[in-house]
């Protein structure tokens, strides 16, 4: 059998298992493991969509500073620079609580997945798929998205601070 096959197969669970006095209990664990499957998938949408948001007034933020950086941004006031400063340094530092908080989330749902299928005939997520990507521990065989996307507000508040001195040495 392969790696796979063998992540794969719950071995305490076998056809001998499923005898008809235990079919309604099988079945509300199997209605609980699909919904917690779906929900998992839910907070990955809103995830994306949180990041998806975070990105585009980032990245709105940049055009609009780059648009106006034609001397005007030195003429601001230091005060007034400074407030909108702590205001995108804020947002970010927001975005980075939500990044941990989702991957915190999904963990969390990943771990119940992964109980609910010890009643299940097969590991499908828990043991399969997760050890077929290496755990996430080889960034070659697979980047888990938490990984990259936490950067992704650090380098925007570094690229804020740095646009922040370069105006304020004009």
């Amino acid at each position: 059998m392969s790696d796979i096959g063998d992540a794969l197969w719950n071995p305490a669970v076998g056809p001998s298992e499923y005898t008809e006095a235990d079919n309604r209990y099988r079945e509300a664990v199997l209605e609980q493991y699909k919904l917690c499957v779906e929900m998992a998938d839910r907070i990955s949408s809103r995830r994306n969509l949180t990041n998806t948001f975070f990105l585009s007034l980032n990245s709105a933020v940049v055009a609009v500073a780059a648009a106006v950086s034609a001397g005007s941004l030195s003429r601001l006031s230091v005060p007034l620079l400074l407030a909108g400063l702590v205001v995108l340094l804020a947002q970010c530092a927001a975005w980075c609580v939500m990044v941990r908080s989702y991957r915190q989330l999904n963990r969390a749902k990943y771990a119940v997945i992964g109980a609910l299928e010890e009643r299940l005939p097969a590991f499908a997520y828990s043991r399969a798929e997760w050890g077929a990507l290496g755990e996430g521990r080889d960034w070659r065989r697979y980047l888990p998205l938490t990984y990259a996307e936490q950067w992704v507000p650090v380098v925007f508040a570094v690229s804020y601070l740095v646009g922040f001195c370069g105006v304020l040495a004009r």
